[in-house]
């Protein structure tokens, strides 16, 4: 009788606890800049959320350590549904094995609610290469190990581990040279002080689409609408190669604790959000691609990425501190 009622208080002032946080605005906390994929991500979903809703749902923007500190905001905030967190796999996957004085686990401490998108990046090289494949690439690659070099928006990012995956498949040496950002990375690129680059889409589409930049793949498992003619790095016929995958996942988390109710509600409206044309729409823009899935497909694929990045960081030796 005694837990009955003990647990009938919880339930109490747990539905309480809702109950006053949906007077408040749901904000989502993207950990970078306004202007990236992360961002247009979450606006484009607070909108159409908001619309569902029929309540107010903001953006908040807190930049900062590689996407860190906005994590760790969201992770200390109340778990009450509230305040949740723009993720994608760099700041959940990735930055786990790069910081090495993380004070939290991503994995422990956030609850995945729903992933709406999967963003793959392209492998260009300069116009006036001679490399035309993916093929010719690894054949140049391997008779020239370590003279070869490769542009990435920064140590640790996706466009470095991807490269550092891609020499680990084909078993050759290639030099990786990180910029501050895709701009710089890509204008080095473009006047031939580096021989290549994995970079996300947006940028380089429009570089390759001027003709200065040649597409020679993506590095997803499937081709992308806005460069429908380019294959994937897993067409490019090198045996080494056959199942080459490196994306990068974007979904939405809620720090620890949040009722199992709530986050069954959220998961249900974001990915009907999610499956409307206009925000698939707004993902092709970005590069990126539909892949929906609720709380427990979004954690397995969290440990399935921390897993395979984790790797990867301690076989390249990159860390971020």
């Amino acid at each position: 009788m005694r837990r009955a009622l003990l647990l009938g208080a919880v339930g109490s002032v747990a539905a309480s606890a809702w109950a006053e946080a949906e007077s408040k605005p749901i904000r989502i906390v993207v950990p970078f800049t306004p202007g990236g994929g992360n961002d247009v991500f979450a606006r484009q979903m607070a909108r159409s959320l908001g619309e569902l809703r029929n309540r107010s749902v903001v953006v908040e923007n807190r930049p900062g350590a590689g996407g860190n500190l906005g994590t760790e905001f969201v992770v200390r905030s109340a778990a009450d549904g509230s305040t949740l967190l723009l993720g994608h796999s760099g700041t959940v996957s990735i930055n786990p094995a790069l910081y090495h004085g993380l004070k939290y686990d991503t994995q422990k401490d956030l609850v995945p609610i729903a992933m709406f998108a999967s963003s793959a990046l392209v492998l260009v090289v300069p116009e006036n290469s001679p490399v035309k494949t993916v093929a010719d690439l690894v054949a140049l690659a391997k008779a020239r190990p370590g003279t070869l070099n490769y542009a990435s928006s920064g140590s640790g990012t996706g466009g470095h581990l991807t490269g550092e995956l891609f020499q680990q498949k084909i078993g050759s040496k290639i030099n990786h040279i990180p910029y501050k950002g895709t701009g710089p990375g890509l204008t080095d690129l473009v006047g031939g002080q580096v021989q290549m680059m994995f970079s996300v889409i947006p940028p380089a589409l429009a570089l390759v689409k001027s003709g200065r930049l040649r597409a020679l793949a993506v590095t997803g498992s499937r081709r992308l609408p806005s460069l429908p003619q380019v294959p994937t790095i897993a067409e490019s016929g090198v045996p080494s190669l056959a199942g080459f995958e490196s994306t990068l996942t974007y979904g939405i988390l809620a720090p620890r604790g949040t009722p199992d109710a709530v986050v069954k509600e959220l998961s249900a409206q974001m990915l009907k959000v999610a499956a409307t044309p206009e925000f698939q729409s707004r993902l092709e823009v970005e590069g990126a691609v539909p892949l929906l899935g609720g709380s427990a497909e979004y954690a397995a694929l969290i440990r399935k990425e921390s897993a395979q990045w984790a790797e990867i960081v301690k076989i390249s030796g990159a860390t971020a501190d």
